[in-house]
């Protein structure tokens, strides 16, 4: 894929520490690309990771998974998502468990991560751990991920109720994350219904998205304490994304703001329709142009000739035979763009939170 410098979607990021003085052990990136040179689509990827371990391990897991997931999406071609999803939770979860076998103060580091990758205007979703992925459509709020957390199994066992989870010692309990023994599976569930099948809930992907909806991202910070209507009724109340997500964070804060939080705002604009522009290779029929036009300059001498051959009483004069023209086969001389690399490597200290550039322009 190709960067570009502006999202086709209104995008919006906030991150905050919180209110108990600990480190910001999120991250997130938000970038924007088209297919290729020929093929125009725009693309939308963003992720969002939640730290895990302390003296500083959380922010340094939480960087290496950012950093490792974009750099393997900017570098693929954009057409073969679940795959290049699976690739890089591998690549990520790898590099955090080894950066944390070298160093003694990160050992048993690790993060969660969320992603939504959004091909003109298909949705895409994968996520491992508890930070999750909103849709909200036509006044409602579905939450498109599943927990993999203590707490959630205990809930779908029916064993623990969704407001009594809130307060269980085991609620940051994950079952899944990055930086694992084994590298965890990417989880492509995209939920539009609380009680879906697994099967079509992955069948889901590639979901249309349509004029006003809205995509939430965000860390278990805001969801531990605010609830999801919640969450709806702040985002459908303010004019603006940036006034959205900021508006979400002050609540979690004013509420005890016990962990990060982070947000990714990204919506679909009232009007939108996706345009493509997919630019034309005419060389083939330049060259295919030029060669058909020398066959027949030759062919039309050819027959100029014989006509003045045959006049007067002139000496028969031996048949010409025309040399063969050469078929010439197109070469593209239009060289392949460079690979980019999104995000610098990771170097200690850790870079600042990348932040993605200003495209909003409201909700609707």
């Amino acid at each position: 894929m190709i960067r570009v410098a502006r999202a086709h979607l209104n995008v919006d990021a906030q991150s905050h520490a919180g209110m108990t003085g600990k480190n910001n052990e999120d991250r997130y990136a938000v970038a924007s690309f088209v297919l290729d040179q020929r093929d125009r689509t725009p693309v939308l990827f963003a992720v969002l990771a939640d730290g895990i371990g302390g003296h500083r391990a959380g922010e340094v897991a939480a960087e290496l998974a950012v950093n490792h997931m974009m750099q393997a999406v900017a570098r693929s071609d954009g057409r073969h998502i679940r795959q290049t999803i699976e690739e890089a939770v591998t690549e990520a979860s790898d590099a955090i468990a080894a950066h944390a076998a070298a160093n003694d103060n990160m050992k048993g580091m690790g993060a969660t991560c969320a992603t939504a990758w959004i091909v003109g205007d298909r949705l895409h979703t994968a996520y491992v751990g508890d930070s999750r992925i909103y849709l909200i459509r036509s006044g409602r709020i579905q939450q498109l991920t599943v927990d993999h957390s203590w707490v959630q199994e205990a809930i779908e066992k029916g064993v623990l109720t969704p407001e009594a989870a809130r307060q269980h010692p085991n609620v940051h309990v994950i079952r899944r994350y990055l930086g694992s023994p084994a590298p965890p599976e990417p989880d492509f569930r995209l939920k539009l219904f609380n009680d879906e099948g697994d099967q079509h809930a992955e069948n889901n992907q590639g979901l249309q998205l349509l004029p006003n909806d809205i995509l939430l991202l965000c860390s278990d910070g805001l969801t531990d304490l605010l609830w999801n209507d919640e969450i709806l009724e702040v985002i459908r109340s303010k004019p603006t994304l940036k006034e959205a997500s900021r508006a979400l964070i002050e609540i979690a804060n004013s509420r005890g703001g016990h962990d990060n939080i982070t947000v990714v705002l990204i919506s679909v604009p009232p009007h939108f329709k996706l345009a493509v522009k997919k630019n034309i290779n005419w060389m083939p029929w330049i060259i295919g142009g030029i060669a058909g036009a020398v066959l027949l300059l030759g062919a039309a001498s050819v027959f100029a000739l014989g006509l003045l051959t045959r006049g007067g009483n002139a000496s028969p004069t031996p048949t010409i035979t025309p040399t063969p023209t050469r078929t010439m086969t197109p070469v593209l001389t239009a060289s392949s763009p460079p690979t980019m690399t999104i995000l610098p490597t990771l170097s200690i200290p850790i870079a600042p939170t990348y932040t993605p550039w200003p495209t909003n322009t409201g909700i609707p």
